[in-house]
């Protein structure tokens, strides 16, 4: 679910030196703003000439995606081998909304793909989210931030899926661009010498600054991965582009594309998306990178009898698009691009809407960028464990998988959590395919052998009063201990939830850490380090039918770090407190609104607000009297902090509280934000 970014201004971020000593359990050290060169490169960029304006004047946003593993044995809560400078944040910079988000194997993990219009955008936020605001939400997210009100369709708007569906008639230009402390990422898809489809020479030629990118990870010395759009290219039909979304791998100065495991389906082999969601370098230097690839269309295909089943919901309308009947869109075109594709895919529009089955899936990469790769998903031809491509009953719903995370368990054995597809029995008219949590393993021996497991406590039952509508696991360590999120069944919360592999049931941090996950708050667990140290997001306050702003906290499952004990919660806010540096300091001139990512040194990637020249006091809900941006930072532990470093912000505009100890209860905890009740590794 989508996160509504404050806003970054164009203006530099002017940070004086200070010192990094902190009274505080946590320093602050910035690392991407308005001067990275990743914002910069992707300001620079030329917009459509109806939108200029806007793309001057309107800021762009960044946000944290992860942090490069530490060393062995490091410990920055100690001070063993800290080495702050080497711990790489990933991130991406974003102008405008991204109308469906480019890491979704399929968009706000609606499996049935018909997310294609903006009434299916105010559908999904009506059915899910129950905001007030639904239809500004989706006009926001359809027609782009900025959007003209009472005249959405003339183009004003920045991002939006409404563009990225436009770009065979209008034209499109980059509005994501991936980041690595800051630096903007390049990746193959920007040369048309990387694209090897068997259709290439029907693509025509490639369109300078048409890729959108977001870098997941960066991993040993030379490795980082992603997920990249294909590159706009030209030709006598139209502006295609050869596939929708693609993982990659930087390395050794290289970089190479992880096309789909499958290479059997000439649509797949083409126009197939695949991700990369995460990665660990393996003995030989080799990555093991994680993520999902498709195998089938999900548009078309046949039942157990042998008979069409089509779903045409999944073609937008050209009307809605263009906003004229200049370039009608018919779904008989559309089934041509899967049963007749040895003709040309990238002549008919239609092809650029496929939608796909997708499994589990990874890819070996050496650092001369030689790739292999094998599903993890269990199955052949068009059946992955047990199911059919499309539900039988449900033509709407198709089998999905992905792995969103990796780690190897303590005997070297990889370890990989996600979700896959389960089928749900409850009668002919309640039966349906359901995405929920499961783990992946393997023996480092025989990658070509995963099993699967769903992860217990999380199942979904049939019916309107189920319990979930959807499970994912974001997240896992050395020790098997995996952390993700349970969407409530309609408006019900999303919950964080952790699971140490063999030991029952998956627990909900709402009730292992009641003081700051109050009840029906939505939460994300983003990623857990090999210390059980989990770290991610959580509401601050109930929504009462609007968006609610949310916090970035840590939750200490097992061993204790530093002066954060062993079951404890804690808002990040209260953990870069400094009440002895004063209102003016480096400590109160930031907010943390979510953690992506946290290494085994205790160092956490986050996204924040930032104010110039600091907040008006140390509170929570503190105003800024100037400039205030939307920053990239990672958190850095003081090494041998004490309890009597962790200071609880007040309540806003309160005076900050004297004593130390434990968080403040939830009802405190009010701060700016984000919006949004989105999972995210």
């Amino acid at each position: 679910m989508p996160h509504k970014m404050l806003k970054l201004s164009t203006l530099a971020i002017l940070i004086a030196g200070a010192s990094q000593a902190s009274a505080a359990v946590y320093t602050v050290v910035p690392v991407a703003n308005a001067d990275s060169a990743g914002v910069k490169q992707l300001a620079n960029q030329d917009y459509f000439a109806e939108a200029q304006a806007n793309a001057n004047s309107t800021p762009i946003t960044v946000s944290s995606t992860g942090i490069k593993p530490s060393a062995e044995n490091a410990n920055c809560f100690t001070g063993t081998d800290c080495v702050a400078d080497d711990y790489t944040v990933t991130g991406v910079a974003r102008r405008g909304t991204e109308g469906t988000p480019i890491a979704d194997v399929t968009p706000y993990n609606e499996n049935s793909q018909e997310v294609v219009s903006q009434y299916e955008l105010r559908r999904y936020c009506d059915n899910n989210l129950g905001y007030g605001t639904c239809d500004v939400w989706a006009e926001n997210q359809y027609f782009g931030d900025e959007y003209t009100d009472g005249n959405e369709q003339d183009g004003q708007g920045l991002g939006g899926l409404q563009k990225k569906q436009a770009a065979w008639v209008n034209g499109y230009h980059s509005n994501a661009q991936g980041l690595v402390n800051g630096a903007p990422v390049n990746t193959f898809a920007t040369d048309v010498a990387n694209y090897d489809g068997t259709q290439k020479a029907n693509l025509g030629d490639i369109i300078a600054n048409t890729t959108d990118t977001l870098v997941k990870g960066t991993v040993g010395t030379d490795f980082v991965y992603g997920i990249t759009s294909s590159s706009l290219f030209k030709n006598a039909s139209g502006m295609p582009r050869a596939f929708e979304k693609r993982g990659f791998v930087n390395t050794n100065g290289q970089s190479v594309q992880l096309a789909p495991v499958s290479t059997s389906n000439v649509l797949v082999s083409n126009m197939g998306q695949t991700l990369a969601n995460d990665a660990v370098v393996m003995k030989g230097d080799k990555l093991l990178v994680v993520g999902s690839s498709s195998y089938a269309a999900s548009f078309f295909a046949k039942d157990s009898n042998g008979k069409d089943r089509e779903d045409d919901n999944k073609l937008p309308s050209s009307d809605d698009i263009l906003n004229n009947e200049s370039h009608p869109l018919k779904f008989k075109t559309m089934k041509q691009c899967a049963t007749n594709a040895s003709d040309n895919l990238y002549s008919n529009w239609e092809c650029q809407f496929s939608t796909f089955a997708n499994e589990a899936a990874y890819w070996l990469v050496d650092t001369d960028g030689t790739v292999t790769s094998h599903a993890i998903t269990v199955g052949n031809g068009d059946n992955r464990d047990g199911l059919a491509v499309i539900d039988k009953d449900h033509k709407s719903l198709s089998f999905q998988a992905s792995a969103q995370a990796v780690a190897l368990d303590t005997n070297g054995d990889p370890i990989a959590v996600g979700y896959s597809t389960n089928y749900v029995e409850a009668g002919k008219e309640d039966s349906s395919y359901s995405l929920q949590a499961a783990y992946f393993t393997a023996s480092i021996n025989n990658l070509t052998s995963w099993t699967r497991t769903l992860i217990p406590g999380l199942s979904l039952k049939p019916g309107d009063d189920r319990d979930f509508t959807y499970t994912i696991a974001n997240g896992v360590n050395s020790e098997s201990v995996i952390v993700g999120d349970a969407k409530g069944n309609g408006k019900k919360p999303q919950r964080a939830f952790i699971y140490k592999v063999g030991q029952g049931n998956a627990e909900f941090l709402d009730q292992l850490a009641p003081s700051v996950f109050f009840k029906d708050s939505n939460s994300n667990a983003a990623a857990v380090n090999d210390n059980d140290q989990v770290v991610g997001w959580v509401d601050i306050e109930a929504s009462s039918g609007k968006e609610a702003r949310h916090r970035a906290f840590t939750y200490i499952n097992s061993t204790a770090q530093g002066p954060l004990k062993t079951g404890g919660a804690w808002m990040l806010d209260d953990l870069t407190n400094d009440p002895s540096a004063g209102v003016g300091s480096l400590a109160n001139s930031y907010r943390i609104h979510d953690a992506t990512g946290v290494n085994n040194a205790g160092v956490i990637a986050a996204t924040a607000s930032y104010c110039d020249g600091g907040y008006a006091n140390l509170s929570k809900l503190a105003h800024c009297n100037s400039t205030e941006q939307q920053v990239i930072v990672k958190l850095v532990p003081n090494a041998n902090a004490t309890a009597a470093d962790i200071h609880p912000r007040a309540k806003d505009e309160d005076q900050p509280l004297k004593r130390s100890g434990g968080s403040l209860g939830i009802l405190a905890l009010t701060a700016l934000g984000f919006i949004g009740f989105r999972r995210r590794k």
